[in-house]
């Protein structure tokens, strides 16, 4: 019998494999009982979003999965409780280099934009809601996005309502590395931002809001190519919440901060996976 080829979901998990090796350490501690290792934890977390199923779901499945236990060296099955305590202790600062890390292989250009959305949190404790007069319903998540690979470079998460304005000058600073063209809607047409983009050399393209004549000469001045490509923006958006689920399952806000960066980064995964498979069809 000819050997099966390798399942996009195999290679999914290899390459995550491969971030996790580079990102996070074998074990948490040294008194780890050393059962399951901390990238054996990472992989499985990013198998579940991907999946969009439950820790007990997710379980179930690995038993009629051989081929996914091998490629994670996996002797044993973790028990659902063994995963769910492994997301609480990977903290947010071990998803964010995670993050950073599946941009590596990825071929940006620096032309990124930046837009936000909402992510429904119906599963969030209601005692938490009612302790802190929560009202808002969704997660506001902004994300940066590099528009040549559709891959999340930043992601900015709140309960509140703050402004764009606010939101924007801190997701600039902590990339301003790897930004060259910023491009923006009007909603973050504040000059402030627009500043610390050219103290960065940054090229700002941001729509000025229309209070005066002067204000529309400058939007018919913009570089419309370019501006136009913080439309993937909206296209990043719409591909996880259809792939991964316009929702968080979380209940408290912490958690569900994490889990939206999870699903960033399977979507750089799934992206640099994409890219791999394009560049091997044109060789």
């Amino acid at each position: 019998m000819d050997a099966l080829p390798k399942s996009r979901l195999l290679r999914f998990v290899e390459r995550a494999l491969v971030l996790a090796l580079r990102a996070v350490k074998r074990f948490s501690t040294r008194y780890s009982r050393k059962r399951f290792t901390l990238r054996q934890h990472v992989v499985l977390l990013c198998l579940k979003v991907k999946k969009t199923t439950t820790y007990r779901d997710l379980v179930d499945e690995l038993i009629e999965m051989p081929r996914i236990r091998d490629a994670l060296d996996l002797d044993s099955i973790p028990a659902p409780s063994t995963l769910c305590k492994a997301f609480d202790r990977l903290e947010m600062a071990v998803w964010r280099v995670l993050l950073n890390v599946s941009l590596a292989d990825l071929p940006l250009n620096g032309v990124t934009g930046i837009d936000a959305s909402g992510f429904e949190r119906a599963h969030a404790s209601t005692h938490y809601a009612k302790r802190t007069n929560l009202t808002i319903q969704q997660l506001k998540t902004t994300l940066l996005v590099d528009t040549a690979t559709n891959a999340v470079l930043d992601i900015h998460v709140t309960t509140t309502r703050k402004h764009d304005t606010q939101i924007g000058p801190q997701v600039v600073k902590r990339n301003a590395e790897s930004i060259a063209v910023l491009t923006a809607d009007k909603g973050y047409g504040d000059q402030k931002l627009r500043r610390l983009a050219r103290d960065h050399d940054i090229r700002p393209l941001i729509k000025h809001r229309e209070f005066a004549p002067l204000h529309k000469a400058w939007n018919t001045r913009l570089d419309s190519d370019l501006y136009h490509q913080r439309n993937m923006n909206e296209t990043v958006n719409a591909a996880i919440k259809q792939k991964f689920g316009a929702f968080v399952r979380s209940r408290l806000w912490w958690k569900q901060f994490r889990e939206l960066v999870i699903k960033c980064v399977v979507h750089n995964l799934e992206r640099g996976l994409a890219i791999a498979s394009e560049e091997g069809e044109c060789t």
